[in-house]
């Protein structure tokens, strides 16, 4: 027979007792007590709270049982994260301002670019610029809903602003001076080979989002070495461990060329210092997580980064 305990849930800072929960069997797992404590104080739903064994250590999986904790005196210390939003949320927000920002200033408002502007004739690459910033974004969409699988359910609700003042301002941006009545386009021989590596590097970021899903089954937390498929863009696994990264890079620095606008190489490059952030922690997780991860990979940038 299970053997069952009573946890003292501990405010890691104060060292206040928040709950106690009774009647714990050693084979629960750290989900099912955040349950249990949602249930105490409704108010730390699951996706606030973070359960640690000491008052500085990392937080728990989910999935760790509570038989395998090294727990002291039957304490458990909880950190509540704050308010939470759900990750689709979030991107859908984040998401859908960029693309509104960028039509409503192509559309050239007489607010801002006064009352003539909207007569005046549109370029054909202004044309093209807004068709692939728009198919950016509701590529973002249609993955936010039908192919990321996020591994946490929620994030800090303080994310969905600072993120939308970021896309958001970036788009609006970006998008005064493309759609400006006095902007001045490229050279057709830059613009057209970057227009085709932008449609070459959005097939490939979506290309391994598809992948990343695949790897993870539905309802599971289960976590693999991504590796080359069948899909030729896949095969850049073979040199960075978040290629997805790597074209998105590629789709930005692409849309600045055939831009040509200081506000798409600013864009550009917050967006990959971001990215190489990222990159280099998940590619540190993958190789501390693997015994047999490829050490040939770096993390975005194939042979360098």
């Amino acid at each position: 027979m299970t053997a069952l305990v009573t946890l003292k849930v501990i405010h890691p800072k104060s060292g206040k007792e928040l709950a106690v929960l009774k009647n714990v069997s050693n084979d629960e797992t750290v989900a099912e007590l955040k349950e249990k404590i949602h249930a105490a104080c409704p108010k730390l739903y699951p996706g606030r709270v973070s359960l640690r064994t000491g008052s500085r250590s990392k937080g728990l999986a989910d999935g760790e049982v509570v038989g395998q904790l090294a727990l002291q005196d039957n304490k458990i210390y909880l950190k509540d994260l704050g308010p939470q939003v759900g990750w689709t949320t979030v991107f859908m927000t984040e998401y859908t301002g960029p693309l509104v920002c960028y039509l409503i200033l192509y559309l050239r408002p007489s607010i801002i670019y006064g009352s003539e502007a909207a007569a005046k004739p549109m370029l054909e690459c202004v044309r093209i610029a807004m068709a692939c910033h728009t198919f950016h974004y509701v590529k973002r969409l249609f993955e936010t809903i039908f192919v990321h699988r996020f591994s946490k359910a929620t994030m800090p609700i303080m994310n969905i602003f600072k993120n939308s003042f970021y896309y958001w301002g970036f788009a609006a941006w970006m998008s005064y001076y493309v759609n400006h009545p006095l902007y001045t386009p490229v050279p057709a021989s830059i613009f057209y080979p970057a227009l085709a590596a932008f449609a070459f590097c959005e097939l490939g970021n979506l290309s391994i989002h598809v992948a990343l899903r695949n790897l993870r089954p539905p309802g599971t937390r289960v976590r693999a070495i991504p590796k080359p498929g069948i899909n030729p863009y896949t095969w850049l696994f073979g040199l960075v461990s978040c290629p997805n990264y790597t074209y998105e890079f590629g789709a930005w620095l692409s849309f600045s060329l055939m831009t040509g606008t200081v506000t798409s190489c600013l864009f550009t490059l917050a967006g990959v210092y971001q990215m190489t952030v990222w990159a280099l922690g998940k590619h540190r997780n993958y190789r501390k997580e693997f015994s047999n991860y490829p050490r040939s990979r770096k993390a975005i940038i194939p042979f360098l980064l």
